[in-house]
């Protein structure tokens, strides 16, 4: 975490052990913070990622309107969202596992649809928070942390709730369903998420490319962290994997594995 960050945290109501933890961090990813803020801080490195995403939007939407139209709306909206952010590896996810071409369904698969969830609706909790409360409130650091954190828990229990409603799950189960399977995993990918933000762009102003590019490089981090506890909590069945996107389409493809579930990240 950036100097002046720690500074603001230490002068803030938070505790002098979290404080002291996020100097440890701070220390621990000095190496890698040392070669990935060059390349970020770059005009090119936006450009070029900001291209990148946007061809694989275009061939999301493609594929979208060509071969998955039976793709309920708002699982549309949270693949757009999710390629949105990671360009390249988004399209990854979503080819391989949200597909109704789907041949096979197994845990490491519904693990990436699960956390894609929750990484759609955190996403844009997080873009909004650090946005707003930076370029438009001029919030300090403290501040920045928890009406982000606060917008994103918002935004990743919407986009699970959603879809859940629209597999026929009732508002009042699927909001429960929501906040007893969710919580973990949106509260690790946030931590994570924040904290190499923080720890890369912490002194960064929005009119600089670090700022953008650290933001969008955080939230995939956040979504590699969040995995693996998604994978664990679909394991120790506190939630279900999303339905098989197989049988969108009518197909018996994967009907015996995957579910419906009635729960989703």
């Amino acid at each position: 975490m950036p100097e002046s960050a720690l500074i603001a945290l230490a002068s803030s109501p938070v505790p002098e052990w979290a404080v002291h933890w996020a100097r440890q961090i701070e220390h621990a990813f000095a190496p890698a913070r040392s070669v990935i803020k060059p390349i970020l801080a770059s005009w090119w490195t936006l450009g070029i990622w900001l291209t990148v995403n946007l061809l694989s939007l275009g061939v999301l939407w493609w594929d979208l309107e060509k071969r998955n139209q039976n793709i309920p709306s708002l699982m549309k909206f949270v693949w757009s969202l999710v390629v949105s952010y990671s360009g390249p590896f988004g399209l990854i996810v979503y080819w391989y596992t949200g597909r109704t071409q789907l041949q096979s369904d197994s845990l490491w698969k519904q693990g990436f649809r699960s956390t894609s969830h929750c990484y759609s609706g955190c996403g844009i909790g997080e873009v909004i928070g650090i946005t707003a409360t930076t370029i438009i409130l001029s919030f300090s650091t403290l501040w920045v942390v928890a009406a982000t954190f606060t917008l994103a828990f918002i935004g990743g229990f919407a986009l699970t709730v959603g879809p859940l409603m629209q597999e026929g799950v009732g508002f009042k189960e699927a909001t429960w369903d929501a906040i007893w399977s969710e919580t973990p995993s949106i509260t690790i990918m946030e931590i994570v998420a924040i904290g190499t933000d923080l720890l890369l762009a912490g002194d960064a102003s929005w009119t600089t490319p670090l700022f953008w590019t650290a933001l969008l490089f955080s939230l995939t981090i956040g979504f590699f962290a969040a995995y693996p506890v998604n994978v664990a909590l679909i394991t120790a069945g506190i939630k279900e994997g999303m339905g098989n996107p197989a049988e969108m389409d009518g197909s018996a493809s994967g009907s015996s594995s995957g579910g419906q579930g009635s729960t989703a990240d």
